[in-house]
């Protein structure tokens, strides 16, 4: 058996950001977890839509695991990052840290651990794990997954190695904050600039505000573009306001961390910015309602409704992105 010592467990929102808020934490640098999402230059959108798909996907965030590489580039930390096909290989990538005293984080599919209340493949989970024994591992994931929990070593093994859309292979790493590390109140401009940046100027149509832009064409059809609508669409309002997003589509957490910096930073942009997503996430929580009433209803006017909305999103969340990249 082996546990890390004076582990500070808090179960957060959002799954990345609770294992890096953990692994942070043990190298004595405790940030609030919008501070961890913003730092990271976590907030996007992206609409997902394929022939193989049976229901498109609306996303508010960076893909998995960039979150953790941007913001371990922003603060100056030590990333290190094992991957491998070998289960042999796998186990050892997370003992030897935990064996010596360090916490690891882990990417796998939440599917497969024994504690998951929603039995659905996610093959981007993120949690923290800091002990083991015999027969279990030790971890934590956000607040609404249970904290501080535990999985079978089995089901864990199967969690890492699984594959299909968003795995990695068996991805473990420790984070580690050198002497004198950079102050993360001075690391906020920048990382606010690049998300920003990329959020107005997306590579493909159906990322960024662009991509919301398309959600608003796209949305109304989706009455006729699920097979089974009375169960997607009020599945997709969950994936929106529930699913470790914090609400809103990530956009609760963006609203918090730009009212934490403007405490810092007195800045007529960041206040412009802070108001306008404080407006969008609002927006979105109707949008993922309006969307939930078209399914149980059948109702196309909630979704002509939501189209509406999201025309205005792509106007405000443009703006807020504009104002910002002038701090």
């Amino acid at each position: 058996m082996a546990v890390v010592k004076d582990i500070d467990v808090r179960g957060m929102q959002h799954c990345e950001t609770t294992a890096l808020g953990m692994l942070l934490r043990h190298e004595g640098l405790d940030l609030s977890e919008p501070m961890l999402f913003g730092l990271g230059s976590g907030l996007s959108f992206i609409y997902w839509d394929s022939k193989s798909m049976g229901f498109p996907f609306l996303g508010g965030r960076v893909k998995p695991f960039e979150l953790t590489r941007n913001l371990t580039a922003m603060l100056g930390l030590e990333l290190l990052v094992g991957e491998t096909t070998s289960l042999r290989k796998a186990w050892q990538n997370v003992a030897a840290p935990i064996d010596a005293g360090r916490p690891v984080g882990l990417q796998l599919d939440s599917y497969h651990l024994d504690y998951f209340s929603t039995k659905v493949h996610f093959g981007g989970h993120v949690v923290a794990m800091y002990g083991y024994d015999e027969q279990d591992a030790y971890l934590q994931d956000t607040g609404p997954q249970g904290g501080a929990v535990s999985t079978s070593l089995a089901s864990l093994a199967r969690a890492r190695a699984e594959r299909g859309p968003m795995t990695a292979k068996n991805r473990s790493f420790t984070i580690t904050a050198p002497v004198g590390l950079t102050q993360p109140q001075d690391r906020i401009i920048p990382a606010i600039t690049t998300c920003a940046d990329a959020f107005l100027h997306p590579p493909i149509a159906n990322l960024g505000h662009r991509g919301i832009a398309k959600a608003a064409e796209q949305v109304p059809k989706w009455l006729q573009r699920s097979r089974n609508p009375l169960e997607d669409l009020p599945e997709a309002a969950v994936l929106m306001e529930r699913a470790g997003t914090g609400g809103a589509l990530f956009r609760n957490l963006y609203r918090d961390f730009l009212a934490e910096c403007a405490r810092l930073i007195d800045s007529n942009h960041l206040r412009t910015g802070h108001s306008l997503f404080t407006e969008a996430a609002g927006l979105w929580t109707e949008v993922a309602a309006l969307i939930a009433a078209a399914g149980t209803s059948g109702d196309v006017n909630h979704l002509v409704r939501a189209g509406s909305v999201l025309s205005d999103l792509a106007r405000i969340e443009h703006d807020a992105m504009q104002a910002l990249t002038k701090l």
